[in-house]
Order: structure tokens, then sequence, then C-alpha cells
């Protein structure tokens, strides 16, 4: 069985040693770099599972480093996991926006390192949701965005086109954490009119539609939302 591949980009020799150490005893075969050019050369080269990058890097930030993965055609299918310091959202809000899958905060638990791991490499690609005929069930929640239909234990609910939108792509990615601008772009369209907390105000009516269901869409403070991950423990 092939053991699944994590490239590590990271600066801090601790971290860096923990990382490895408890990924490895996982049973993934773990590379690693100590900065953003090295990183990206050796992301390129080996074209691992998974990503798990640090923000703050000397040479290329992580942004940067997240800005050329989704940019190249070679790597832009490669999730990524971001690796944050408390205080650096406004950085989460644009990584996640440029295709990141997820983002763990320092200090963090091994345990916790693994889990989100685990998570991220078990959803694989990002789905391009805009084919006709995907259907998403969840507990008593259907989501049919061929038919433009939901319904809620048997019930049908009626949606806006931007509420179908907005739930069927969170649906379909459950457990993934979303920007406010990720989701404006993907479910709006980039050359919408958005006025401020545009996403919220969706959320909130699509919320107040859901009923028993309205906390499978979990909101992430300081950075957007995502659906329920039923997997999750």
């Amino acid at each position: 069985m092939k053991r699944e591949h994590i490239v590590v980009i990271e600066d801090e020799p601790d971290i860096l040693e923990v990382v490895q150490y408890n990924l490895t005893r996982e049973g993934y075969k773990v590379s690693t770099a100590k900065s953003g050019d090295e990183g990206l050369a050796r992301v390129r080269k080996e074209n691992p599972d998974l990503v798990l990058l640090d923000l703050m890097l000397p040479g290329i930030d992580g942004i940067e480093v997240c800005r050329r993965l989704q940019a190249d055609a070679v790597t832009a299918a490669i999730p990524v996991i971001m690796v944050t310091a408390k205080g650096e959202e406004s950085d989460v809000v644009t990584g996640l926006a440029l295709g990141a899958d997820d983002y763990i905060t320092k200090p963090f638990s091994p345990k916790e390192l693994v889990a989100r791991v685990k998570a991220v490499l078990r959803r694989g690609p990002l789905k391009d949701t805009r084919g006709a005929g995907e259907r998403v069930v969840r507990n008593g929640l259907v989501v049919d965005s061929a038919k433009h239909a939901a319904t809620i234990d048997g019930k049908s609910v009626t949606l806006t086109a931007t509420e179908m939108r907005l739930l069927h792509f969170l649906a379909a990615h459950p457990g993934r954490v979303f920007g406010r601008d990720q989701l404006l772009s993907r479910v709006i369209g980039e050359h919408a009119v958005v006025i401020d907390r545009n996403i919220d105000v969706h959320v909130g009516s699509l919320r107040k539609k859901l009923g028993p269901y309205r906390d499978l869409i979990e909101t992430v403070r300081g950075v957007g939302y995502r659906f329920a991950d039923e997997t999750a423990s």
C-alpha cells in the first residue's frame, strides 16, 4: 500500500521536528523544507499528497507559496494546510481565498495536527459542483442542485438561487473552511455587486430555513464558514 506523502514547510526547528516525528509515526512519508523557496522546489519535484505550510517563512512567505502552488497546473490540486500564529486571521482569510484547504493555529497538539491531516486527505481534491445531477444527502437534509430542490425530513424548503448554490457548495465539501471572499467568488460570482457581509446575510437566511439542521453550517470565527464534517470526532 502506497504511503501518503506530506511536504512540511516550516522554519522553526523544534516545531519541524515534532511535526515530522508525529506524521512519520502515523505512517506518512514526510519531506521537509525550511524556507518558502526550498518548499516550492520540493513540492514541484516530489508532487506530494499534501503540503503543511507555515505562513511566516524566510524569503517567500507562506501566502506567496500558496499563491504560486495554486497558480501552477501541476501543483494546484495538492491540498494545503496552513500553520498560523494567533493574530494572523487576515492571512488565514487570504490563504483560504487562494485555495488552501484548512488551517491550524500554533501552539497545536500532535493529536490535533494528525486529525487535521487525516481529515484533509480523506476529503480529496475540491469538487467542481457546477455539474448537473449532483445530490448531497446529510441526515434528513437533501440538496439537489440539478432540480434546484432541497428537502428537510421529506418536506420541501424554498431557497433562492444564491442560497441553493451556497448550501450545495458547502454541503459538497464537508469540513472544509471557506473564507467569505472565496465563497463570494465561487457561489455568487467574481463580478457580482458585493456589499459588506454579503455572505453573512445569505448564511443567516439559510440557517433560518434549515431549521433543525441550521447548525450544520458552522461559523469559523474571523475566517468564514464550513459545513459540519460528519466523520469528525
